[in-house]
């Protein structure tokens, strides 16, 4: 049995484009969220560490101005727009790159292989037309590697039995593989941050509470309850759980 090892890089210069263009994006808009975060939470502690409240005052104003410009930048540039569209963009190209592969529908076996080839480049064009907004983000690499490489025609020239055992290797386990591991870190990942936000909780209703019974000790309650929100906004936002 003939085996094609066929991996990301074997796949069009679209894929390679919008995959490389929703990773960029992915992080600009986690490493954004979460300077925004730290600063929220940096700017309710100033007043606590300052010596004078004008000054813990002007601290905190200068972090919330700054924060102020993250959202800007956030709803300006929108990159949780890019890193979605490029995640569709990607996997949309990769469906139909295997579509080709193995010769299923609408990719059967033509009179030319170019014929079938040209059908192939016609959806690849209208995926992008089809996500306009993402044109302008993209790499000028998905020009210059060839939509059909030489190892998805070497994969398509197999017998069937052999291409359906590429298949399964490549595509089906492969992808199963990737997803139970990334399932399991995100599950891990969102019990701990989801147990920080109830430790911080826990800890803001404590502080509360002892002020109850001594008015006179100041705890920093607004920032530990910032801190809970905060813990609780990148759970979300990292769709963990």
């Amino acid at each position: 049995m003939r085996e094609v090892k066929v991996t990301s890089e074997d796949l069009p210069g679209l894929y390679q484009s919008a995959n490389s263009c929703s990773i960029r994006a992915q992080k600009i808009y986690f490493r954004s969220l979460k300077w925004y975060l730290l600063l929220l939470i940096v700017a309710a502690l100033f007043p606590f560490l300052a010596e004078s409240d004008a000054l813990g005052a002007l601290a905190s104003a200068v972090l919330f101005l700054v924060t102020l410009g993250i959202l800007i930048f956030l709803r300006v540039k929108r990159p949780d727009d890019i890193w979605y569209n490029g995640r569709a963009v990607a996997e949309s190209v990769k469906t139909i790159s295997w579509r080709w592969m193995m010769r299923a529908d609408p990719y059967h076996d033509a009179d030319t292989l170019d014929s079938v080839s040209k059908d192939f480049i016609r959806d690849l064009r209208q995926i992008l037309s089809h996500n306009e907004s993402l044109s302008h983000s993209l790499e000028a690499r998905s020009g210059v590697k060839e939509p059909i490489t030489d190892r998805m025609r070497a994969c398509r020239e197999l017998p069937v039995q052999d291409r359906l055992a590429v298949y399964k290797k490549y595509r089906i386990q492969d992808q199963a593989s990737f997803y139970s591991g990334k399932a399991e870190f995100n599950q891990k990942r969102a019990a701990q941050w989801f147990w920080a936000s109830v430790a911080l909780h826990s800890l803001a209703i404590l502080m509360l509470l002892y002020r109850i019974k001594n008015p006179a000790f100041v705890f920093p309650v607004e920032v530990v309850a910032t801190a809970a929100g905060a813990a609780l906004t990148w759970l979300q936002a990292k769709k963990h759980n």
